[in-house]
């Protein structure tokens, strides 16, 4: 794994960049596991104001799935 990855949300703006940083890292691997699929969830869906850059970064790795570029790991 790149970098550790805190589940606290403490400002409006910061959870909408915990989600880049974590998509970033998804992707920058090419795997997405069960444990990262949880903390995109919670991040995203826990929260209930969804931003649209939220959508975008989940989007992204939709995108990356659909695309064969991203392998599912640990299911």
């Amino acid at each position: 794994m790149l970098h550790k990855f805190s589940m606290t949300k403490t400002a409006d703006t910061e959870p909408e960049i915990a989600v880049k940083v974590l998509v970033d890292k998804i992707i920058f691997s090419g795997k997405l596991s069960r444990r990262d699929h949880k903390l995109l969830t919670i991040f995203v869906y826990d929260d209930n104001d969804v931003t649209e850059g939220d959508r975008r970064q989940v989007n992204r790795v939709f995108d990356h799935i659909q695309t064969g570029q991203l392998k599912l790991i640990d299911w």
